[in-house]
């Protein structure tokens, strides 16, 4: 029986997205929602994680049972082995993508130690140096490229084999650490993780779920607690450490006199230099002469949260808003880096006078326009393509050009750093404010957009719903556009808390929500939560403290989840990996894992009752520290 297709109502939750999808329909141009609505049903081996094709002996398909007994792959493998060898594989591509993120950012610092790099520079010379000595890195009496060069040094060497732990790793807690040691989870090298699960899941090699279920973990954590706590603080370093300020979010931010430059992906290495050509008097003055009024440069996904929080550019939209901002006919160009891109893109911008431009040559696009970016050309490249598509101005259909809505404001720029500004330079304050109640908990919501979800549903219904039992969010990722759009991340934000919340957010003129940073950044909130730990004397798993990704699609989401709930933080999912088609996968992955790491999965796709759940865990951890339960 053909399924009833879903109404545009049912597809997001937002006015400026029901806009464009009804001026995409009418344009005859597909989007996301028309594609899975294509791909509906799904298969359903795939969906439960029993399809195996890591050798030419299948594909196979295990089934639970079949003819009274349990099926096997052609190599003997059960549906415990084959489901635990595809979510190893998973989140060694989740981890790969954010740890080779971080590994960009070591070759820019190490370019700029060596006068390689002469578009960048170090802008936090403060946190280069607290980094360095906090990695046994001599500082004094020596020159900040002389440290830099050290640091680059080091932190490559946790791409490697040959040590013992990653360095960052002393940021947890001693508790934490001898967890991990005990379980053989503790993670030596970005690369070497990823590559023994790649060995492990190799036909013949681990046929042992929970052995396998385990080196995922360790996988993961060299992601959170190397690769992406990497990107994070030599981000900061290069471009500068985020402090509060304020920007706006929608697709009202596209400007109808401008040239709208929107730039798309997670590296802010070619965005920040576009962001900087666009500013250059000479290409606003050709803007100008095309007939445009100035350069308007707007964020999409990481790469727009990565400026945000250092440049306060606006927020046109999170993932699933990629393809409706070409849709309103006034973006020039799209710039893009890499990860969680659309392909669909490059034929959406064909259907208007919009460049589609990659600039990674880990990410290259059939039909786009690439710019080959370097550290060591990135400021020549960036002035071409910003000069590019203030030339595509001239070809804009103004009739087709539709900008719903004005844009909503938003506060963004809460590094860590900037958090424990706020409360007066040591975490005392924030735990104090725990203790008592005013604050019961904090809950960190990251990541994606699924079209399987009401877009943004599950993301603003969550936060809601905490908020108003007095929990602290913290958002990373394509939440925080959903957050900034429904008034979230504004101190009036407050009305919608409880009055513990309330109060606290009014003292210290924050929002209830707190935006901090791109999904690298997570890795922000792993340091947080240590810090909190290590100031109360206690391991992480034992603090009023969670995580949720309730839209989430990628890898790199599956990777984020594992590295929180291995380290202690419980960890809410609105739909489960592909994991079901083994008992001992899922009971390991939302049950076992309490009594190994102290955290699990918790799946729940309604957003209050979700809410209800991380409440009773948090409540719990309340009265086992005895804080005001």
């Amino acid at each position: 029986m053909a399924r009833e297709k879903r109404k545009i109502e049912e597809l997001s939750m937002w006015e400026d997205a029901r806009a464009m999808i009804r001026k995409a329909q009418a344009e005859g141009i597909e989007t996301v929602w028309d594609r899975l609505e294509e791909q509906t049903p799904h298969c359903r081996f795939c969906e439960l994680g029993t399809t195996c094709r890591n050798c030419t002996m299948g594909p196979c398909r295990i089934s639970p049972k079949k003819g009274g007994k349990m099926q096997r792959g052609v190599c003997g493998a059960d549906a415990d082995v084959v489901v635990a060898r595809n979510f190893g594989r998973f989140i060694a591509g989740g981890a790969a993508g954010h740890s080779d993120h971080g590994r960009d950012l070591i070759e820019v610092l190490a370019g700029v130690a060596e006068g390689e790099c002469p578009d960048y520079g170090i802008r936090d010379k403060a946190k280069l140096v607290r980094i360095a000595e906090e990695l046994g890195i001599k500082s004094e009496g020596r020159s900040e490229m002389d440290i830099a060069g050290d640091l680059a040094e080091v932190l490559f060497g946790d791409f490697g084999s040959r040590k013992a732990e990653v360095a960052f790793l002393k940021r947890a807690p001693e508790s934490r650490r001898e967890t991990w040691k005990q379980l053989g989870m503790t993670p030596r090298g970005v690369d070497r993780e990823i590559a023994e699960m790649m060995h492990r899941t190799h036909m013949g090699c681990d046929n042992d779920a929970p052995s396998t279920l385990i080196h995922a973990a360790r996988t993961a954590l060299a992601d959170g607690w190397a690769g992406s706590m990497i990107g994070t603080e030599l981000s900061d370093i290069i471009f500068g450490t985020p402090t509060p300020s304020e920007s706006t979010a929608n697709l009202g931010v596209l400007k109808k006199d401008q040239v709208n430059i929107l730039v798309h992906g997670h590296n802010p290495v070619v965005s920040e230099m576009i962001l900087a050509a666009a500013r250059m008097p000479e290409l606003v003055a050709r803007a100008k002469d095309v007939g445009a009024s100035g350069i308007n440069v707007g964020g999409l996904c990481c790469t727009g949260n990565e400026l945000l929080m250092r440049q306060g550019i606006p927020m046109a939209g999170n993932h699933l808003m990629t393809e409706l901002s070409i849709v309103t006919g006034a973006v020039e160009a799209v710039v893009v880096d890499y990860q969680c891109i659309m392909p669909s893109m490059v034929q959406i911008s064909g259907c208007y006078h919009t460049r589609f431009i990659t600039t990674s040559g880990k990410a290259r696009f059939t039909g786009a326009t690439h710019f080959d970016i370097h550290p060591e050309n990135a400021m020549e490249k960036a002035r071409e393509i910003v000069a590019l598509a203030v030339d595509a101005f001239a070809e804009r259909d103004a009739s087709r050009v539709e900008i719903p809505h004005e844009p909503v404001p938003i506060m963004t720029g809460f590094s860590n750093e900037a958090i424990l500004a706020a409360v007066g330079g040591t975490p005392d304050p924030l735990i104090d404010a725990m203790k008592r109640g005013a604050i019961r908990g904090v809950v960190g919501i990251v990541g994606c957009n699924n079209p399987k979800f009401t877009q943004d549903s599950m993301n603003v219904g969550l936060a809601k719903a905490l908020l108003k039992k007095d929990i602290l969010v913290l958002v990373t990722g394509c939440v925080t556009t959903a957050a900034g759009k429904a008034g979230l991340l504004m101190p009036e934000g407050a009305e919608m808390a409880g009055p513990g919340l309330k109060e606290v957010c009014g003292a210290l003129g924050i929002p209830p929500v707190l935006h901090m940073g791109s999904c690298v950044d997570n890795a922000r909130i792993l340091q947080l939560c240590a810090l909190l730990a290590e100031t109360c004397g206690v391991d992480i798993s034992d603090l009023p403290v969670a995580a949720s990704s309730p839209e989430w699609y990628s890898e790199k989401a599956a990777a984020i989840g594992l590295y929180a709930v291995a380290s202690g933080i419980e960890t809410h999912l609105g739909h489960p990996p592909n994991i079901l088609g083994s008992d001992t996968v899922t009971h390991l992955a939302t049950e076992g894992l309490e009594d190994l790491v102290g955290a699990r999965f918790i799946i729940e796709k309604d957003p209050e009752e979700a809410a209800e759940r991380l409440d009773k865990r948090i409540t719990a951890k309340r009265v086992g520290l005895g804080w005001n339960p």
